[in-house]
Order: structure tokens, then C-alpha cells, then sequence
């Protein structure tokens, strides 16, 4: 997010989303299904159903390794998406009032209009600090230049 840190806000759509963590768990899910794959295929010993099993096992631990790499954050033109382990969610612009990565957070949270709080693990601190911190900023900076949540203007 070179743009967000000189000042400017990114261009839009922009994903954010952990790449270091992404790239790791990703490699792992298939070094881990490979290797057991291979386990299973290799030892004489095991009949067809135990080698069935094997496959199963490795393909259901890739599987949650690659739903731990499914988060992201998208922003475009009408609102951002956040997508979790397990669940997505679609907010406009005005929905959010504020994007929170405070010390010692494990990822950034979004203060909502309807009162409530919602993490958003695509941007996480974990394993890449700074860019996590300018991710934060960046989405913050869309947040403050696209809301227009606020108390509406009385009118005589």
C-alpha cells in the first residue's frame, strides 16, 4: 500500500489479505497431503480401505489448512467484503465508523453503525507487522473518505 503511506488512498478495488501466512499455510496444506498420500501409498501393509482413510485424513487437514488461508479484505467502489475462516460478509461504506488495529490485536476490527464489532482477518499482524499496520491505515483511509455515516444535517 505505497499509495496509503505517501498520503493517497489506493486505487480501488484493493484486496487485502495476509500474504506471508497465505503462502505458508497454502505449502503446508500440500507438503502435508503429499507426504500422507505417499505414507499411504508406500507402506505394503495397509489394505485399500486403510489407504482410502489415509487419503481422506490428509485431504480433510489440507482442507482446514486452506480455509486458515481463505481471509481477505476487498474494498471497491460501493463497500468492503470481508471474507473469514468460515463466513463472508458484504458492508457499504457507511456501515463502518472505524478500522482498529490497536497493540496486541491479532488482526484489525471493524466498529460497525449497528453497534457491534467485527474482525476482519485479512489484515493481521502475525507475521508481517508493517505491512499489516499499512494495510490497516490504508483501509482506514478509505473508510474516512467514502462513510458518510453520521448525523444527518437538520433541515428549517
Amino acid at each position: 500500500m505505497s499509495d496509503a503511506s505517501q498520503g493517497g488512498l489506493p486505487a480501488l478495488p484493493v484486496t487485502f489479505r495476509p500474504r506471508s501466512t497465505r503462502v505458508v499455510l497454502l505449502v503446508a496444506a500440500a507438503a502435508l497431503f503429499v507426504v500422507i498420500t505417499l505414507v499411504a501409498l508406500l507402506l505394503p501393509q495397509l489394505g485399500a480401505g486403510e489407504r482410502i482413510s489415509f487419503v481422506f485424513t490428509a485431504a480433510l487437514l489440507a482442507g482446514v489448512l486452506c480455509l486458515l488461508a481463505r481471509p481477505k479484505v476487498v474494498a471497491d467502489e460501493t463497500g468492503v467484503t470481508v471474507v473469514n475462516i468460515t463466513n463472508k460478509r458484504r458492508l457499504e461504506w457507511p456501515e463502518i465508523l472505524q478500522v482498529n488495529l490497536r497493540s496486541g490485536d491479532p488482526w484489525v476490527f471493524l466498529d460497525l453503525s449497528d453497534g457491534t464489532s467485527l474482525p476482519a482477518l485479512g489484515i493481521q499482524p502475525g507475521m508481517a507487522r508493517q505491512r499489516a499496520i499499512a494495510d490497516a491505515r490504508a483501509l482506514r483511509a478509505l473508510v474516512e473518505a467514502r462513510s458518510t455515516a453520521g448525523p444527518e444535517p437538520t433541515r428549517d
